[in-house]
């Protein structure tokens, strides 16, 4: 896919990974819709990046407010032929506290909410937008990158429901490109390991510093660019497809 012209939708674009996703789509010549919460940077974000970006506010988990959305992008740039899901909340709490509490399960529901149901609800608007799209190169319609996380692989001590949410997005994604296939759609998504987000940004300075040497090679953490390098790569590679590609610097995660 050329990324040149072509009408892109990114959500939690207004910060950490979505916002440096959001960029480099622009610098490649993409227009981009950036989806993100009403009380998000995404307006400056997009003023930032001029004529070719705009943003609309909204929830992933809204059907309606995603359904608008989309077709405010599809107006606006006349198709979309990509999306990147980067919109998402971390969790943290012990299965049973250390004072026998239980995990609260509303949190444990809004974690899964999100980070899986959200990305889902985005993925399946949009690919009833993109069907309709005229065929490309080797008859494509479309593309969709999807954000999961080491921690979907080796989830610490209290990331239950983060774990679980992002492993569901690892398990939905090659049936999810398997079933939209026939129409030239690709779905891949990305495992970031830990990255310089606001996530974690929040961290005391010896914590960052401990985790990123932690790293095994780059011994840091990750830049959000580096995530947007291999978004714009897998929607540029055709073969890349119902995959989910780790990008970690070769972590894998401790218990704690």
């Amino acid at each position: 896919m050329q990324l040149d012209g072509i009408g892109t939708f990114v959500t939690g674009g207004a910060s950490g990974l979505g916002e440096a996703t959001a960029r480099l789509l622009q610098a490649r010549g993409a227009r981009v819709c950036i989806y993100d919460l009403p009380r998000s940077e995404g307006a400056r974000v997009a003023e930032s990046l001029g004529e070719s970006a705009h943003f609309v506010a909204g929830d992933v988990t809204d059907e309606a407010q995603v359904a608008a959305a989309l077709d405010e992008a599809v107006e606006a740039f006349g198709s979309l032929r990509a999306v990147v899901n980067c919109a998402g909340i971390g969790s943290a709490a012990r299965t049973v506290s250390k004072r026998g509490e239980p995990f609260p399960l509303d949190l444990f529901e809004r974690t899964i909410r999100v980070n899986l149901i959200g990305s889902f609800n985005v993925i399946r608007l949009a690919a009833a937008h993109m069907i309709g799209n005229e065929p490309g190169d080797h008859g494509e319609r479309g593309a969709m990158v999807n954000t999961a996380s080491a921690a979907a692989f080796e989830g610490q001590i209290g990331q239950a429901a983060y774990s679980a949410s992002k492993g569901g997005v690892v398990g939905m994604t090659l049936p999810i490109a398997r079933d939209l296939a026939r129409h030239g759609i690709r779905v891949c998504s990305i495992a970031p390991g830990l990255f310089k987000t606001p996530m974690l940004m929040g961290l005391p300075e010896p914590a960052l510093a401990a985790l990123g040497a932690s790293v095994p090679f780059p011994a840091r953490l990750g830049d959000p660019p580096e995530y947007a390098q291999l978004a714009c790569q897998i929607l540029e590679n055709p073969m890349l497809n119902g995959e989910t590609i780790r990008l970690d610097g070769a972590i894998r995660m401790a218990p704690e």
